[in-house]
């Protein structure tokens, strides 16, 4: 179902079936964006980032981007754009105590403004926060206190996952210079990025670490430090979790769904996927 809503207090909601490539836009405000089926391909100067169901993007305001549809079929798109007053006021009741609000209702956040746009995993409590806001707005709900709670939900959900995958990752690494864990974690997140984006390609290692501006050895430390897994187990898990999504959603044969998801040998595949899920495929599509 495809809409536009734009609330009295400015944020807005779109919700889209795209089948062909947007040109050059700029973001007006900070937003969300989500792809519930299919995928989409956001290029932001260089980079090339796609986003499936299991991932979002955030941008943020001034921010240009072009956008294509990824996926044989169309994209279902998703996407919610924050008025700055509202998000400026969220950022304030975020950071500073009660006492402070109530004695300073108009405080200023001085917390920098920009987020750090890279995907982030679509899941926990923020895939069900929008999930039950999109149904909601599918059945043409016209209570926008109940919208706004929900988009203030989806804000504290972003906070928290922007904390577990900027912040805390940051500190996992093993340096005492702050600049320099914030520009390492930087160049894993491009890295990270390309492993979303090429999960079924023929990744090497050396093309990773060239992406990612860092050398081989020094990408597999302080990657292994930061996601607490190497590149190669994170990219397992991701066509796992990209083939799960696949059986769950497409008839598809197992086979086919195999090479979709950048596996080679069917049987190794099907190993992997009893051993993390404890669960056959087969048995998984039939349950699902």
């Amino acid at each position: 179902m495809d809409y536009a809503l734009t609330l009295r207090n400015n944020n807005k909601i779109y919700s889209r079936i795209n089948t062909r490539q947007h040109d050059l836009q700029c973001s007006a405000d900070f937003n969300i964006r989500f792809v519930m089926s299919g995928s989409e391909n956001y290029q932001l100067g260089k980079r090339q980032l796609y986003i499936h169901p299991d991932s979002f993007l955030i941008l943020n305001k001034g921010t240009q981007y072009a956008s294509s549809v990824a996926s044989n079929d169309p994209a279902r798109s998703f996407s919610i754009n924050f008025d700055q007053k509202f998000l400026d006021d969220f950022k304030n009741c975020w950071m500073h105590k009660h006492e402070n609000l109530l004695s300073q209702p108009d405080l200023i956040q001085k917390q920098e403004r920009e987020f750090n746009e890279t995907i982030y995993p679509f899941k926990g409590d923020i895939r069900y926060n929008i999930f039950h806001l999109k149904h909601h707005l599918d059945n043409n709900t016209q209570d926008e206190l109940l919208i706004n709670e929900y988009l203030h939900h989806c804000l504290i959900n972003y906070y928290r996952i922007y904390n577990d995958e900027i912040f805390k990752k940051a500190e996992r690494l093993s340096f005492l210079n702050n600049s320099t864990r914030v520009e390492i974690l930087r160049r894993l997140n491009l890295a990270k990025e390309y492993l979303y984006s090429y999960y079924n390609k023929n990744i090497s290692l050396e093309e990773l670490a060239a992406h990612a501006c860092l050398s081989v050895n020094h990408l597999l430390r302080t990657f292994k430090q930061a996601f607490n897994v190497t590149p190669h187990q994170f990219l397992v898990q991701l066509r796992l979790q990209r083939a799960q999504l696949l059986l769950k959603t497409t008839r598809y044969p197992i086979n086919e769904v195999v090479s979709m998801v950048g596996f080679e040998c069917p049987s190794s595949f099907i190993r992997l996927f009893r051993t993390h899920y404890k669960v056959t495929p087969l048995k998984y599509r039939q349950t699902a």
